[in-house]
């Protein structure tokens, strides 16, 4: 089966993630798209972000209605403290996905363009793009020059192929030696997380940027509201009792939780 990590804070999710994953499971026949929300990233440690479960939730709100998606706890606090971490590291969550997969799975990780040109960066990177192919949600803008300088020293192509990429938009793949980045350039959702958080913050709509339980869940608790102190995690076993309404009835969330990862059920990411 063709399955993807699809790693990010998702602060909160909204329709462009959702686009993203769909064109993406579109053109590589993936079976399985496993939405992983950051504890804490590495590169926002100094950031306030939305406590873990309160994203979660709202993730798990977004994808009840979509069959081969789902929310992934592979990033949750509990596995990040476990292993002794201080920030949530795409190399160490691919490692412990590998784990829990067939080896004859191919494996995928999505990630936005805008990210990805930090990826020299990250921890172990030349390492983390031999792991798994990676999918690169392209906008226009950017070249296929963009993308290959921003990948570790070590895996750029020589400078005299990179020049013949400077005029070329992002699209179509690049590889390279124990490296494949395949561009995802069909997605045009012109929408983002800091957006949709000014626009709470001053009482715009955000119904055209995310589902309606999670502008609901957002309402309900809060979230983004400027001088509101910061709600708290909500329990992890409370969560687990959470019903969701999808087009074809109701769904339990403990149902979504056993198959992304208990600690029982290893071979589950």
């Amino acid at each position: 089966m063709n399955i993807a990590i699809f790693g990010g804070t998702f602060d909160p999710v909204h329709h462009g993630h959702l686009a993203v994953a769909r064109a993406a499971a579109e053109r590589f026949q993936l079976g399985r798209v496993y939405f992983v929300p950051a504890d804490i990233p590495p590169h926002k440690q100094t950031q306030a972000i939305t406590p873990y479960y309160h994203r979660y939730a709202m993730l798990a709100l977004a994808l009840a209605g979509e069959k081969n998606f789902v929310p992934s706890l592979l990033e949750s606090p509990e596995i990040i403290q476990a292993e002794g971490k201080l920030a949530s590291y795409s190399i160490d969550t691919v490692r412990r996905f590998k784990q829990r997969v067939r080896k004859v799975d191919r494996l995928f990780f999505i990630i936005g363009i805008d990210a990805f040109m930090d990826v020299a960066k990250w921890r172990s990177p030349v390492e983390l793009l031999q792991e798994c192919e990676f999918i690169v949600a392209s906008r226009p803008g950017y070249s296929l020059n963009d993308v290959a300088s921003a990948l570790p020293e070590t895996l750029r192509p020589a400078e005299q192929v990179s020049r013949l990429f400077k005029q070329q938009p992002a699209g179509g793949d690049i590889v390279l030696a124990g490296t494949t980045i395949h561009l995802l350039d069909e997605v045009k959702e012109a929408v983002g997380a800091t957006k949709i958080r000014s626009a709470v913050a001053t009482g715009r709509p955000i119904a055209n940027f995310v589902g309606p339980e999670v502008a609901e869940y957002i309402r309900k608790l809060q979230l983004y509201k400027p001088g509101k102190p910061e709600p708290g995690n909500p329990e992890p076993n409370r969560l687990e009792t959470l019903t969701v309404r999808t087009n074809g009835g109701q769904a339990e969330h403990r149902k979504q939780l056993h198959v992304v990862g208990g600690r029982s059920h290893r071979k589950n990411p």
